[in-house]
């Protein structure tokens, strides 16, 4: 490395990151491609991911199902018509892919289900690779904090997968607010149709094991129980034991502009305010959570509030729960903030499905799920405010594209896990409050990662492994 060449790698490492990683090797060259390995190919992780990993050399998939290894292959095929998809080493547990590969790959991009996120970043993180995980980074707390202090540790490149951090509205949001555009923001609404929960655990019964499933694999740390209808491929967000509800499919996507425009960090109190249904190993099917957050860098004192799942005014039973909870598009079934319905009928547009609204002392900002349609509201309001100065940096091309780039040593990747990390542990804090129960008050102690006045809630900060998957 000549002095220019050492320089430019120096400046590159800010935020506690380095291009060079854990065995010593300077990040790989501009022109060479990334050599990546796909863990979870499920619908996010074949269809959308895999995809983007094309763009650089997909080595290996991984997947305990092998329905899901096929159609990972398939996508590989359509998405590279010339490439010889028998290059591409296939795994049932991500373990033996460190074992056998450890040695012959750059990068991981990591698609499980929650409960299998931190394990094989941290398996890679020790090994000197880089990690692509997607949200809400990981399955409890103290897993989070974990990814953060060991890719500091081992100076990796990190990537969270809140797509919409590397959008053009998330970054104007910031811009807007730091402009004073809307004043002080005191309070924030954010809402999802999705609803990731169930009445209860007794709609769910044992299936067959699928011909040449590794059940065992899939279970991983979590404690095990047997296959069954509402668990994979997709229904595990609804179990506690393996995902984090529609607060962890959707908050660190939602809540993202929040977090970074209001610059927020640990709050000092979090509550349910309203839950129906889950227990007894599931989450519930509607939600509305409040974060307190203390005044910070000059910011007043503001609430942030979370609404999900399906509205308080209908009748439920467990056949309306398995029909609607993919998408609560209509109004009527939708849990959302009452402003949100005044605003919508005061000026006769639609917010989404998904959003965020920000309340100003000088007005109101809206922006949708994935950072786009970064607003003042009215319309009329956001044509006459004098755009404020582009002061932050862009992403250019897609976020798993920004985490390639860092890995070849350009800047740190967008949502890397300093900023990433403490993002999931808001979202994290929502499943405290549920754990909690309806209107009970959870003091927190962030720099202690404890709940001050319900400590018996400071259990659910950890993960349990089980025998065998202790990493």
């Amino acid at each position: 490395m000549n002095r220019r060449e050492f320089i430019k790698a120096a400046a590159a490492g800010v935020g506690g990151l380095s291009v060079v990683g854990a065995r010593g090797q300077v990040a790989a060259p501009a022109k060479k491609p990334l050599r990546v390995a796909v863990i979870g190919c499920g619908d996010r992780g074949a269809r959308q991911l895999l995809p983007e990993c094309c763009k650089e050399q997909v080595v290996a998939v991984v997947d305990p199902d092998p329905m899901r290894i096929q159609a990972a292959l398939e996508q590989y095929r359509k998405t590279l018509p010339s490439a010889d998809a028998g290059s591409v080493r296939t795994f049932a547990d991500y373990r033996k892919l460190f074992d056998v590969m450890g040695k012959e790959l750059d990068a991981v991009v990591i698609a499980t289900p929650n409960h299998q996120h931190a394990s094989p970043a941290l398996l890679a993180m020790r090994r000197g690779l880089h990690v692509y995980v997607e949200k809400p980074l990981t399955h409890t707390i103290a897993e989070a904090r974990q990814l953060r202090d060991e890719a500091k540790r081992h100076g990796v490149v990190t990537q969270m997968g809140n797509h919409g951090h590397s959008n053009e509205g998330c970054r104007r949001l910031c811009e807007y607010l730091w402009a004073g555009a809307i004043g002080q923001v005191r309070e924030v609404h954010c809402w999802t149709q999705r609803c990731n929960g169930l009445l209860s655990a007794n709609s769910s019964p044992e299936l067959p094991l699928p011909d040449g499933f590794d059940w065992d694999a899939w279970i991983g740390p979590a404690p095990f129980r047997k296959f069954h209808a509402d668990l994979h491929p997709h229904n595990w967000h609804l179990w506690t034991d393996f995902g984090n509800g529609s607060i962890g499919n959707m908050g660190c996507h939602i809540m993202d502009p929040a977090y970074w425009a209001l610059k927020l960090k640990s709050p000092e109190a979090v509550e349910a305010e309203d839950m129906h249904g889950g227990g007894g190993g599931v989450w519930p099917i509607r939600t509305r959570l409040r974060w307190d957050f203390p005044a910070r860098e000059g910011l007043a004192p503001v609430k942030v509030y979370w609404y999900d799942g399906l509205a308080a005014d209908q009748q439920y039973n467990e056949a309306t729960v398995q029909k609607r909870w993919r998408n609560v598009n209509k109004r009527e079934w939708q849990n959302v903030p009452p402003l949100v319905l005044e605003l919508e009928k005061k000026y006769g547009r639609d917010f989404g499905t998904n959003g965020s609204l920000f309340v100003g002392d000088k007005g109101i900002m809206t922006i949708g799920e994935f950072g786009d349609g970064c607003r003042i509201v009215p319309e009329e309001a956001h044509r006459a405010y004098p755009a404020p100065d582009k002061i932050l940096p862009r992403v250019k091309g897609t976020h798993q594209e920004d985490f390639f780039r860092a890995c070849r040593g350009g800047a740190p990747a967008c949502s890397n896990f300093d900023y990433a990390a403490p993002l999931a542990e808001i979202a994290l804090l929502g499943n405290i409050a549920m754990h909690a129960g309806l209107k009970r008050r959870v003091e927190w102690d962030g720099a202690a990662m404890r709940c001050t006045n319900l400590p018996d809630l400071d259990r659910h900060m950890q993960t349990t492994y089980r025998d065998g998957w202790k990493i």
